[in-house]
């Protein structure tokens, strides 16, 4: 059985360059939600040279937007979108020091090459695990962006929150090194 790797934001250089394409990792820390428009929305602030309302440093973003939580629950499903549809938005964020993403997909050449140029990682979640995923949640709250609803920007506890690295500080890609044929 293949070793499973723990690691804990914030995620800082020395360990996106330890880990590999196809690690399998279970992550813990907190960890910000963000899809589209609040990509859009941290996108045009930086690109106008404005304050974000989040400190994205040594961070990582899970592009998703988690259901309203049951009585009792902190969070309802959680499961990841897309990831392609953060691409046009993600070198700037990188740049501007978030080192992790979460989704499912592909990424387009220009955010690997982004990935590597500022030592970040993209992890993978398993898709059709949403109401698994919640259980890996200790914490919810609203980081920015509440008109969003749903899919403001919210700061998460995690623990032990099960991934797979995708793309690494190294230019490999799971997809492609296992002969995947992901979009």
């Amino acid at each position: 059985m293949d070793k499973i790797i723990s690691i804990r934001t914030p995620l800082q250089n020395d360990i996106c360059r330890k880990l590999t394409a196809g690690d399998r990792v279970l992550l813990s820390g907190e960890v910000f939600t963000g899809r589209d428009v609040a990509h859009r929305r941290l996108f045009d602030a930086l690109d106008k040279g404005d304050r974000l309302p989040v400190d994205l440093e040594d961070m990582i973003m899970f592009y998703a937007a988690p259901t309203p939580a049951r009585p009792g629950r902190i969070i309802g499903s959680i499961g990841p979108t897309t990831s392609s549809r953060m691409d046009p938005y993600t070198p700037l964020l990188l740049k501007a020091g978030l080192k992790g993403m979460i989704g499912k997909g592909r990424r387009s050449e220009e955010v690997r090459q982004a990935i590597i140029k500022y030592r970040a990682v993209y992890f993978g979640a398993p898709g059709g695990v949403a109401a698994l995923m919640s259980t890996c949640i200790k914490k919810a709250e609203l980081a920015a962006y509440p008109d969003l609803g749903p899919e403001a920007i919210m700061r998460l506890t995690v623990v032990d929150m099960p991934l797979f690295v995708i793309n690494d500080v190294h230019g490999r890609d799971f997809y492609e090194d296992r002969g995947i044929k992901a979009k």
